[in-house]
């Protein structure tokens, strides 16, 4: 384990799973269907399971095919929040949540990467793996346990539509898929 990882365990202790249940559905039930919170708590669950299918293949191609698809997910994914919502987040005097959420991210990327020149059928990919995703779950909860809670009681109706558009935009367009909330332009 590196040095960067054994900082990480001990700053990020890790929630139960009874509080990752309870701050997810405390989420569900303010999201409403098809707005940003309803979307990232979908891309939130696809990321665990992308995670599960990493460490459940047996080979080094299927390993590293699993690897890139949770990569790509996890940078879509996490350039839609930067884009869209941590700097809401800021805009509702939540600064010091968006710049947590910006460090996070930025570290779980720097870590896939480092993962990425790892033989794939190790322990040592194994661990890191290990802990990018502790590391990546400690976010999640973060995320849906109070910061984005915060932000959608914290912002008008208007603003929330507008979130919904953009942070769909920003996932989509690194996903390489078409959009699924129609742009105020399309639609005026």
């Amino acid at each position: 384990m590196s040095i960067f990882d054994k900082v990480v365990a001990a700053v990020t202790p890790p929630e139960s799973d009874t509080a990752r249940a309870e701050a997810r559905a405390k989420a569900r039930a303010v999201a409403t269907p098809g707005d940003w919170l309803s979307a990232v708590l979908d891309h939130h669950v696809q990321i665990e399971s992308a995670f599960a299918t990493v460490k459940n293949t047996t080979d080094s191609a299927s390993r590293i095919k699993a690897l890139k698809a949770l990569a790509t997910l996890l940078t879509g994914h996490s350039i839609a929040e930067e884009v869209a919502l941590y700097p809401a987040l800021a805009q509702a005097d939540e600064k010091g949540h968006a710049t947590m959420a910006y460090t996070e991210q930025s570290g779980a990327k720097l870590q896939m990467g480092l993962l990425e020149d790892l033989p794939p059928i190790s322990q040592e990919f194994l661990d890191k793996l290990k802990h990018i995703e502790g590391a990546v779950a400690h976010h999640v909860y973060e995320e849906e346990s109070n910061w984005f809670l915060d932000l959608k009681s914290k912002l008008p109706k208007d603003a929330q539509a507008k979130l919904t558009q953009r942070y769909d935009e920003q996932f989509s367009r690194y996903m390489g898929i078409e959009a699924t909330v129609p742009s105020r332009r399309a639609a005026g």
